[in-house]
């Protein structure tokens, strides 16, 4: 079975939750105020696209295609990264709520995410090389195994960061962040 190709298209307030999209492959196609919630997006490719004000809650990703991927204002409660095709796997990410989500061992090098809740995050295993971090809440993000190298937390808080566990060589951090880096020793600064 073949799989049609939509291109330049612009979708605006579809519920797909009562409609499933397409199994189908979208090109620089925009999505805005549309409701995903739930719905199994599995194996369908998604190229050069954005996503403004949508719901993709716990939406289903097995083998989902996302290249050069923008999300903006969105909801993306619970999603797992992980189980996407990791082949060209590009997205940022601008005032989105992402919590509960993983990106375990997702190759992230370089993304932006600014203005994002990331509370309880999975980031176990990540590549996370000079990726920014920018004015986001990493409120129980986990940390572990990460490649943090050159990335940039610097107005970023609520995080806490094992150095020893982590690499974190030439990452950039403000001087409140850092007592993250101290958060397993159960000490008091003061």
């Amino acid at each position: 079975m073949t799989k049609s190709v939509t291109e330049r298209k612009t979708f605006e307030k579809i519920d797909y939750s009562k409609n499933q999209p397409d199994q189908s492959e979208y090109e620089n196609c925009a999505f805005t105020s549309c409701t995903f919630s739930g719905v199994n997006l599995s194996n369908i490719r998604f190229s050069e696209c954005s996503f403004t004000g949508c719901n993709l809650s716990m939406a289903k990703l097995g083998k989902t295609v996302l290249r050069d991927i923008k999300f903006q204002g969105c909801k993306l409660l619970g999603l797992h990264f992980d189980e996407c095709s990791q082949l060209l796997f590009t997205v940022a990410f601008e005032n989105c709520i992402l919590n509960l989500s993983s990106f375990y061992k997702v190759n992230l090098k370089k993304t932006r995410f600014a203005g994002c809740s990331l509370k309880e995050v999975d980031f176990t295993e990540t590549d996370l090389t000079g990726a920014i971090f920018d004015n986001c809440d990493l409120l129980k993000a986990k940390f572990d195994r990460t490649i943090l190298m050159k990335a940039d937390l610097r107005t970023s808080y609520n995080y806490s960061i094992d150095p020893e566990r982590n690499r974190i060589k030439k990452a950039k951090l403000s001087l409140p962040g850092v007592i993250g880096l101290l958060d397993k020793y159960d000490i008091e600064i003061g």
